[in-house]
């Protein structure tokens, strides 16, 4: 019997893209794409068409779009979902991850559906998990620090979001902002698909990261002509970092508070400790820069204690979830 039959079309394709001459001993797997769109619909069409070249199955979740974007996703031969109103893109990925499983889907790939991705690349993401090396793939332009298309402002805006969603993960991702993504579909239950707008992607490595999910990155490409946001990108970074100031204030809050209360602390107790010397040595004490040291000393004192207090509940919260 010829068991390539009964393999699925991504399977081949996959062990093609890696060239291992030996596809016929290779496991089975249903890899499910999930396009979360709003709006879409001058490139939506072309992109289901691509991807289903390189996957079982293509799901669009049309989240409250004022245009054609559904009809043409079913057209070209999409599963589509339609929310009604837009609810957001955590939403849409929820939605998204849960009609992959019903389909059976072994594998969930996330894309963007404005075009910016590579369709082709798909095989190389999905390779990690169907090998059982990794139970989530991060897609990075950054992995051999070879983009050299992304604009000077979005690298930088990048570095600082890439920063502060490693220190909330902790994790070492090259590109936190990548929409380009696979998942075992074991792990849909790990992320809290919360964020409405683009700190989803920041979201859903901290859940990953204390889940212990294991990760691995391989790089991508990425099209920035295509890129058909209505948010600056000053704006979408400013929300983004402020997402993930307030999951480390919940989540880790030995950083969010503890950290800079003592650091505030120890300034007021160097600032007291000068002030000692002069005032030994005969000099006096000048009103002001007084009280501003009894404040560092309050507010750095109050900062830390606060974190390890919010710190021990939190680890209690978890530890009960657990049981």
């Amino acid at each position: 019997m010829n068991i390539e039959v009964h393999m699925s079309k991504s399977t081949q394709i996959i062990q093609e893209e890696q060239g291992d001459p030996g596809i016929r001993s290779a496991t089975p797997q249903n890899i499910t794409v999930v396009l979360p769109a709003f709006n879409e619909e001058v490139a939506i069409g072309s992109i289901v068409l691509l991807t289903k070249h390189y996957c079982d199955n293509v799901i669009v979740v049309d989240d409250g779009s004022s245009d054609r974007t559904a009809a043409i996703a079913r057209r070209a031969g999409a599963h589509v979902i339609v929310h009604e109103a837009n609810k957001g893109k955590g939403a849409a990925l929820k939605t998204g991850f849960t009609a992959a499983a019903d389909l059976g889907a072994d594998v969930i790939v996330t894309m963007d559906s404005d075009g910016q991705h590579n369709p082709a690349e798909i095989p190389r993401l999905a390779a990690p998990i169907i090998d059982g090396t990794a139970e989530m793939v991060n897609g990075s332009r950054y992995l051999s620090h070879k983009d050299k298309n992304t604009p000077i402002y979005r690298r930088v805006g990048q570095t600082i979001l890439d920063t502060a969603t490693n220190m909330n993960s902790g994790l070492k991702i090259t590109d936190s902002q990548s929409g380009f993504r696979a998942f075992a579909a074991s792990t849909k239950d790990v992320f809290r698909f919360n964020a409405r707008g683009m700190a989803i992607e920041s979201e859903m490595l901290a859940d990953a990261g204390r889940s212990g999910l294991r990760i691995k990155e391989v790089e991508i490409g990425v099209r920035y002509d295509v890129d058909g946001s209505t948010v600056s990108p000053i704006e979408h970074g400013l929300g983004v970092l402020v997402m993930i100031l307030k999951d480390i204030e919940f989540n880790k809050p030995l950083y969010y508070f503890t950290v800079p209360g003592i650091s505030l602390g120890l300034g007021g107790l160097y600032m007291g400790a000068h002030f000692l010397q002069i005032f030994v040595t005969g000099g006096g004490l000048q009103f002001g820069p007084t009280m501003l040291m009894v404040l560092f000393i309050i507010v750095g004192t109050f900062m830390a204690l606060t974190g390890i207090l919010l710190h021990s509940v939190s680890a209690i919260t978890r530890e009960t979830k657990a049981v």
